[in-house]
């Protein structure tokens, strides 16, 4: 099944591959309640559909400390440990609870480099049924301008079904 999700995934455009990955998403996750494994599938399955995607993963908001940021499953290589609310674009993203689509990193105020190939970002707050921010999504892409509405609109989906 994977073989031919993935092909049917990659030939499409943008919204029709977020509304297939949807779907998948939503039925893989059927029935399972840990956030963990949840946020780990989420992951898993953008990465495995979008080829701009080299980092995809979540911050999770600390329960220890609840203006900071902490790296929860992810896809790619490492990763920023911890990250302040209004620090860079996952900071800002918590800090407001409005995804963030950076088209240029380097013009981003307090940009956090985590690794130099990222060139292009998107962040998406991440609530959950009460509607309070447990953590954010971040993707990055080593090419300017990778993303735009049509990737906010497809993850705020994809989010909002899988933790909403």
């Amino acid at each position: 099944m994977a073989e031919a999700f993935n092909e049917k995934i990659i030939t499409g455009d943008k919204r029709d591959r977020y509304a297939i990955v949807a779907q998948e998403i939503a039925a893989v996750l059927e029935g399972e309640p840990n956030l963990v494994a949840r946020m780990a599938t989420v992951a898993s399955m953008l990465a495995a559909t979008f080829e701009d995607h080299f980092w995809t993963g979540f911050y999770l908001v600390d329960p220890d400390k609840p203006d900071e940021l902490v790296v929860g499953p992810y896809q790619g290589t490492l990763g920023c440990l911890r990250i302040v609310f209004g620090r860079g674009v996952c900071g800002t993203a918590a800090a407001t609870g409005e995804t963030q689509i950076v088209e240029d990193v380097e013009a981003f105020p307090g940009h956090i480099a985590c690794d130099a190939r990222s060139k292009s970002e998107i962040v998406v707050p991440v609530r959950d049924r009460s509607g309070r921010l447990i953590a954010v999504l971040d993707i990055d892409s080593e090419r300017p301008g990778a993303f735009d509405r049509a990737d906010a609109e497809g993850l705020e989906r994809i989010l909002k079904q899988a933790f909403g």
